[in-house]
């Protein structure tokens, strides 16, 4: 049975191939322009930086150099249940560079297009088991994002050799060119 996170919680991951499911249904109503959320990783090193450029997996580069993570590619709409992006993670793989990765979700263009998180709903991370597709842990943001144009959603971190996931749900102004400044 999959444990249901709050805020801060942090869990054991327990698995090598974990699959990373992040859902969301825009509220059509609160713009007339079409949402498109985007789903990205950033791969850290101890420092708290991208390892180098390459270790940031995103729309326009599905994978890491190590090819440990990847996306799944660009939901333009969120539209339907269940996951609308999904990134891949074989932790096994990962660059022994990288202590950590941050999973975040962008709206495309939310400046131009008036959009914020605050228009979003039902917004989850789920990390589940590639292999069986048995859901090991979900995060529901309940928080109301009035103004931000990113959310951190949660991060994948390694401690003592097991990899282990927590919870963040920390919202950012300035896209994914601000979160790129944060962590580059």
């Amino acid at each position: 049975m999959a444990i249901n996170l709050t805020k801060g919680q942090r869990i054991d991951v327990g698995l090598q191939q974990a699959g990373i499911g992040l859902g969301w249904n825009p509220n059509t109503q609160s713009s007339s322009q079409p949402y498109d959320l985007d789903a990205s990783a950033f791969l850290l090193g101890e420092n708290g930086k991208l390892v180098s450029s390459d270790f940031f997996v995103f729309y326009n580069q599905p994978a890491s150099p190590d090819g440990a993570v990847r996306s799944s590619g660009d939901n333009t709409d969120g539209e339907g249940e269940g996951d609308d992006e999904t990134l891949t993670a074989n932790l096994s793989l990962v660059d022994s560079r990288v202590s950590e990765i941050i999973v975040v979700v962008t709206i495309h263009d939310a400046e131009t297009r008036r959009q914020n998180f605050g228009q979003v709903r039902n917004a989850f991370i789920r990390i589940y088991d590639q292999v069986t597709g048995q859901e090991i842990c979900k995060y529901e943001l309940d928080e109301d994002f009035s103004t931000e144009s990113a959310v951190e959603f949660g991060r994948l971190y390694r401690r003592g050799g097991a990899w282990k996931f927590e919870a963040i749900g920390r919202g950012h102004n300035g896209g994914l060119e601000g979160l790129l400044n944060q962590y580059s």
